[in-house]
């Protein structure tokens, strides 16, 4: 497999996670985002809407995050990322697509450049937006989770499912942000239990080719 991806990409990360955590072989080409690199026409060839991650497993090309999650899953079931109850995996299904659709679409770079290029948006304007809508979508994830009978180690029971793979790179790039997660105890604890684990050392943005330190 091949996984098209920029370092600092929460959405890349995501993948990272899973292709770890499966124990699935990959090769990582690095697509640098704060280059441009997106937009060209050779990478524009692989993915039309000039975004990452894609996935290249033989002849299947792949686009989107939570579309290759659900690929991973049903090539490579185990280990599982997803519960086996309907109503479980709707409810880890929810979880991850609360960051997926309602938290990382107001904060990716296509959104970064339109805030300052086009609405002329300051550095602070832009700070403020990304804390309005990273803070209230995973202050909502915490309720979810806080005192769900459902949550354990994890945000579902104690084994890792999709919904923890969404939410460490979301915390990663509320810290870039600035955004406060001190009423957020729940993800910060199930942030640490993932932390522990080699697929999330492995697949974090400091340990990939591309990481540029300081950036």
């Amino acid at each position: 497999m091949k996984l098209y991806g920029y370092w600092r990409s929460s959405a890349a990360y995501r993948v990272r996670i899973a292709l770890h955590h499966k124990g699935i072989a990959f090769e990582t080409v690095p697509v640098n985002l704060a280059k441009g690199e997106q937009k060209g026409a050779s990478y524009r060839d692989v993915n039309p809407q000039a975004l990452i991650p894609t996935l290249v497993d033989g002849d299947r090309v792949l686009h989107q995050s939570l579309a290759i999650l659900e690929y991973l899953e049903e090539t490579h079931p185990s280990p599982a990322l997803l519960p086996k109850g309907p109503g479980e995996r709707a409810r880890v299904r929810a979880l991850a697509d609360l960051v997926a659709c309602d938290i990382h679409p107001l904060q990716n770079t296509r959104v970064l450049a339109y805030l300052g290029e086009v609405l002329g948006a300051s550095d602070e304007q832009k700070s403020a937006w990304f804390a309005r809508w990273i803070g209230d979508g995973l202050a909502a994830f915490e309720k979810l989770v806080a005192a769900h009978p459902e949550t354990g180690r994890f945000s579902h029971g104690d084994s890792l499912t999709l919904a923890d793979v969404l939410l460490v790179p979301q915390l990663g790039n509320a810290r870039r942000w600035k955004v406060p997660l001190d009423a957020m105890p729940t993800l910060q604890r199930i942030e640490a239990a993932c932390l522990e684990l080699d697929s999330f050392r492995r697949a974090h943005p400091s340990q990939q080719p591309d990481h540029v330190e300081g950036a």
